[in-house]
């Protein structure tokens, strides 16, 4: 016998299900603003000397702004990074907001001013991203070489590579950081020219140490040789809105595979950061902010070297 709901049930169902949608709704758009996790990986990798142990704390796409990144969260992630005390860290760009999730910009000078309070005995180092070109009128317009965010970061003792390779020593053993320029700086309508040169970047390393490489978009790692140790990207933040494992909307060609976390490609290894930010829409779900945190060489951990996100570990906390 087919029993069919009241009406006290039908309203009650509707109203649930209102609720669960304003819910749902109202947290996407704290996650952003209040969130912050500290992922972590250990993956096995290729190329890499084993007694070389380092600890790398990798952040991207602060997009700096109001009300979703003012200056007190960039402190908030400041001092949660140096929380971790990491021997390197890498910066992989996309600093300010762009307009349609920024009611009040935020000076590029004053975010800058913040994150030189990053500490680490390698050093800080950084790429730019696509909003750092997009969002620059000058760089755009094709009357500077060098975008504000660049200026601002190396005024502040923050190296910015482009192209760019440097030689570094943890417990005299040799390694390298690479950092590409961006592939997608000009938003001029059939302008497709990159400022990325990864052959060259790559030609500049000298002996056969491990190799970090810093990218902004993930793509680039279909070309990404395995003379490569680790890839590193930012530029997706993960779709934004992320459940059960999958992103609606990914700026990749690859989309869902070069989404999120550790990807495996023919014995090559990248990790995809979700970054903190916002963009084009002001909301995160399923994927909150984070600073992801490397702890390479040493003991292989269970799940580490695997390929998605097998490798990744979750420390979910406030700051």
């Amino acid at each position: 016998m087919l029993i069919l709901p009241s009406r006290r049930q039908v309203l009650g169902g509707i109203g649930a299900g209102a609720v669960l949608g304003l819910s749902t709704g109202a947290y996407a758009l704290v996650e952003p603003r209040f969130r912050l996790i500290v992922t972590r990986y250990a993956p096995v990798l290729p190329r890499w000397t084993p007694s070389l142990r380092l600890r790398v704390a990798v952040l991207a796409d602060f997009h700096v702004g109001e009300p979703f990144m003012p200056l007190d969260r960039i402190a908030e992630i400041v001092d949660a990074t140096n929380a971790l005390k990491p021997d390197l860290i890498l910066m992989l760009g996309d600093y300010p907001a762009g307009p349609s999730v920024t009611l009040r910009k935020v000076p590029l000078v004053e975010f800058a001013r913040v994150v030189e309070g990053l500490r680490a005995p390698l050093g800080v180092h950084a790429i730019l991203g696509n909003h750092d070109w997009w969002d620059d009128a000058r760089a755009q317009a094709g009357l500077s070489d060098v975008t504000e965010a660049q200026r601002v970061l190396e005024a502040r003792g923050i190296p910015v590579m482009e192209n760019t390779v440097l030689r570094l020593e943890k417990d005299g053993h040799p390694f390298w950081i690479a950092g590409l320029g961006d592939q997608e700086p000009f938003v001029k309508v059939g302008n497709y020219e990159g400022r990325d040169d990864l052959p060259g970047t790559l030609g500049q390393i000298t002996d056969d140490a491990p190799v970090l490489l810093m990218v902004h978009e993930p793509d680039i790692f279909l070309d990404v040789p395995d003379r490569v140790s680790l890839t590193l990207a930012g530029h997706t933040h993960g779709g934004q809105i992320r459940l059960f494992g999958y992103s609606p909307v990914i700026p990749s060609v690859r989309g869902n595979d070069f989404a999120y976390g550790h990807v495996v490609l023919a014995n090559r290894h990248m990790i995809v950061s979700g970054g903190f930010g916002v963009s084009r829409i002001p909301v995160r779900l399923g994927v909150p902010p984070e600073i992801v945190m490397l702890d390479l060489g040493g003991a292989e951990q269970p799940g580490s070297g695997t390929s998605d996100r097998t490798a990744r570990h979750n420390d979910d906390r406030r700051w």
